[in-house]
């Protein structure tokens, strides 16, 4: 059975939102009609493309390879609008751009104002979801990442360094014996997400502190910052999200921070808002990511 251009986007929406809510707003339908389109596409089919749970949707390998080919097919697509438009005509159409929790509200948003003052109509998504965005099957135009590691099969550019540091807020060191030591204090930690199983902060304390157990351990990087804020653990975090009256436990832990990377695929490169993103990070980022650090 042949798919048409229509259930190739109902299934990109899908992955791309993970859920029938989600993808019904990116095509601009209800979910029931959405949820009947997919039911019609897997009959013809006969193949289930994703599984249903209280989740939401998970591709599987079909559905993935699927979304693959119609994201390729809407790339080309932008790219053939772009050459009909002027060279300085306004960009219009949707950049996506991928980033975890801490990029996001640390470097992203306080940024972004000034981008969507120089461009007006361009629609802007944002996806810091739980998971690794893939840029290869164009789930995304680009990717704000903390890396010293960048793919070699992406492109891009690094916008600075993301300095951490220990830190606790007043009235917990308040509430503490005099004297006691880091390593007895309550610790915040993202080790309970499992795409964080490794990471630069983790290797630090281990390697600092080996028996050192954290007795708050959050599924969240943003959690753990939330736990510093109510006073009831420290936490590593970067310069970028500790406000002024954080105390600073540890000075700037070198081997803890990463690099700050913008990345794209190869073949979006040329895009002009792709290459408006990067030329205005490249501007603005590197002194915000240096500030205070």
């Amino acid at each position: 059975m042949a798919l048409d251009g229509k259930d190739l986007n109902l299934v990109l929406a899908l992955v791309r939102g993970r859920s029938l809510p989600e993808a019904a707003q990116r095509l601009g339908m209800d979910p029931s009609s959405v949820y009947r389109g997919l039911k019609r596409i897997e009959k013809n089919l006969g193949r289930t493309l994703f599984e249903r749970s209280a989740q939401g949707m998970a591709p599987g390998e079909l559905a993935l390879q699927l979304a693959e080919r119609a994201a390729a097919i809407e790339a080309e697509l932008q790219a053939a609008a772009e050459l009909l438009q002027a060279e300085g005509a306004a960009l219009t159409g949707t950049l996506r751009i991928a980033t975890n929790e801490l990029l996001l509200h640390g470097l992203l948003l306080p940024l972004l104002p000034a981008f969507q003052a120089l461009h007006p109509r361009l629609e802007i998504e944002l996806l810091s979801g739980a998971g690794l965005v893939r840029l290869d099957r164009r789930e995304a135009d680009v990717a704000l990442r903390g890396t010293d590691r960048p793919p070699e099969h992406l492109v891009g550019a690094r916008l600075g360094r993301l300095h951490v540091a220990l830190w606790a807020h007043p009235d917990y060191l308040a509430r503490l014996p005099t004297g006691t030591p880091i390593e007895a204090m309550q610790w915040a930690t993202p080790d309970a997400d499992p795409e964080l199983a490794d990471y630069p902060s983790k290797r630090w304390r281990q390697a600092r502190w080996p028996g050192l157990r954290p007795q708050l351990r959050c599924d969240s990087l943003l959690a753990t910052l939330g736990a510093v804020a109510q006073g009831a653990a420290v936490a590593v975090a970067p310069y970028l999200l500790a406000p002024p009256q954080w105390v600073n436990l540890s000075g700037r832990v070198d081997e803890a921070g990463s690099d700050c990377w913008l990345l794209t695929h190869p073949d979006l490169r040329a895009r002009r808002r792709v290459q408006a993103l990067f030329a205005f990070l490249r501007e603005k980022a590197p002194a915000r990511l240096a500030a205070g650090a």
